[in-house]
């Protein structure tokens, strides 16, 4: 797979989101921004995501997947934000 669609299918499956990925291949490192997350606890951020790619993680067309969750607010002062 490619990074622009890992974007696609969490765009299409998590609404309210913007999704900034890297890597290639079956292995991705996923950072996801959005009012989603909101009060949401860090276990249950990851689990929102790997939902999302629960197919393909079962296919194998993923396999290593490393996710940074973020809300706006949180966002804006995140060390390495890619704005």
């Amino acid at each position: 797979m490619q990074p622009n669609e890992v974007k696609a299918l969490l765009e299409s499956r998590i609404d309210g989101c913007q999704f900034h990925i890297q890597g290639e291949g079956c292995n991705f490192q996923v950072i996801a921004v959005g009012d989603a997350f909101e009060g949401l606890s860090p276990v249950k951020r990851q689990q929102l995501v790997y939902a999302a790619l629960s197919d393909e993680i079962a296919s194998g067309a993923l396999h290593a997947i490393s996710i940074k969750t973020f809300t706006p607010v949180q966002w804006q002062t995140a060390p390495g934000n890619v704005q």
